[in-house]
């Protein structure tokens, strides 16, 4: 890293600065005209406060590539190569990432594996980040955890598919390193609204299907939470059969509608010790029975969906994960389903349905921009001129 700047951090504080600095991480390699642009910023403001970025190690002008055509082209802002990182540790049913993420969303390293679903793999995973801690020294600012689970803080409170009930994800962070906690539905719906399919939505309802329904509202693009992070379970609302009991705790969860327990269960199979594997291999079948059991899944996404939007009012739904899959597969049932769950004043012209953008890419998305959510503000700025 380059010696300490003599940039004071009341210089950093400026509302145009962080616009700046906002615009560039969710708009990567734009050019100062762009951001000045989007800002309303005069050409010197933007140049006044691009220099002070640059000097400060937080923004960087690269050149693009000549193309062959006339003039020169306009530097793009970029990430600093001695800025600001985060580092994301995204924990699945059965894998594992972690990932050394710079501003505008560029991952500069990472590593992946698979996991047994104990708990023991934080310890592991904790290690990978001190690694990264020792490589990279002061520039690491935050660490942000994704996890298919109920989160409350930084506690994983319950994890069905993994079996964790009350784990601390406190470990993975190194000392006096802030740490981000998140459910990986929510996370993903965050980026959808930020980056994907809902970028320039206000109002955002994001659905995802894995292991059971997760999701998020995102409205001016900020995630509604909730009171302790654990807001997005709409999987846990009672949607499905109350004659179903949830590995949660309650009965009739919308979950036990719409993903590979319950295609199984309607082809009277035993279920299944994977369930997204199976709703894949089922989606994929192209079997009368395994068609109708999609049918059905996809028609009680549909139904939940709609209740959702007469509660909520979004202004679009994305989704992501085997949403998307069975809204491709059966998108007759999924859209017959949403009409019926609406009320009838929103069935002429209800929220669009959009598959997600982003894809797999989405949770790690959404857990880099959560964690630079937190150093992009007058006290991150002021801890980094610090550093």
């Amino acid at each position: 890293m380059e010696p300490k700047t003599a940039h004071s951090a009341r210089a950093l504080r400026s509302q145009g600065a962080l616009a700046v600095l906002r615009y560039v991480h969710a708009h990567p390699s734009a050019t100062r005209a762009d951001a000045s642009r989007a800002l309303g910023l005069s050409s010197g403001s933007a140049t006044e406060i691009t220099s002070r970025l640059k000097t400060s190690r937080l923004i960087d002008e690269d050149l693009p590539p000549r193309t062959g055509g006339r003039g020169r082209p306009s530097p793009a802002l970029t990430a600093h190569p001695d800025g600001p990182l985060v580092c994301v540790v995204d924990i699945s049913h059965e894998a594992w990432r972690v990932a050394a993420i710079e501003l505008g969303g560029g991952v500069l390293t990472g590593s992946d594996g698979r996991h047994t679903g104990s708990p023991d793999v934080i310890g592991m995973l904790a290690g990978h980040v001190a690694a990264l801690h020792v490589r990279y020294g002061r520039r690491l600012r935050a660490v942000s955890a994704c996890v298919a689970g109920t989160v409350s803080g930084t506690t994983v409170v319950q994890a069905s598919g993994m079996g964790w009930r009350d784990v601390s994800l406190e470990p993975l962070k190194p000392a006096e390193i802030p740490l981000v906690v998140g459910n990986d539905a929510s996370l993903a719906g965050l980026a959808e609204a930020r980056r994907g399919a809902g970028a320039g939505s206000r109002v955002v309802l994001h659905l995802t299907v894995e292991v059971g329904v997760g999701g998020i509202l995102v409205v001016d693009g900020r995630p509604v939470d909730g009171a302790t992070g654990a807001g997005g379970e709409f999987g846990h609302m009672p949607f499905g059969d109350p004659a179903l009991a949830c590995p949660c705790g309650a009965r009739g969860c919308w979950d036990l509608e719409v993903d590979g327990r319950a295609m199984a269960r309607a082809l009277r199979r035993p279920p299944p010790r994977d369930p997204r594997t199976a709703a894949e291999e089922i989606i994929a079948s192209p079997s009368r029975d395994a068609r109708e059991a999609v049918a059905g899944a996809a028609r009680a996404l549909g139904r939940g969906m709609g209740a959702l939007v007469n509660a909520l009012d979004p202004d679009v739904v994305t989704l992501s994960g085997l949403a998307t899959d069975l809204a491709a597969a059966s998108p007759g049932a999924l859209s017959e389903g949403y009409t019926t769950g609406l009320m009838r004043y929103r069935r002429a012209d209800p929220p669009p349905v959009r598959p997600s953008t982003l894809g797999p890419r989405g949770p790690l998305t959404g857990a880099a921009d959560a964690a630079f959510d937190v150093l992009l503000t007058d006290e991150g700025l002021d801890a980094w001129s610090r550093a």
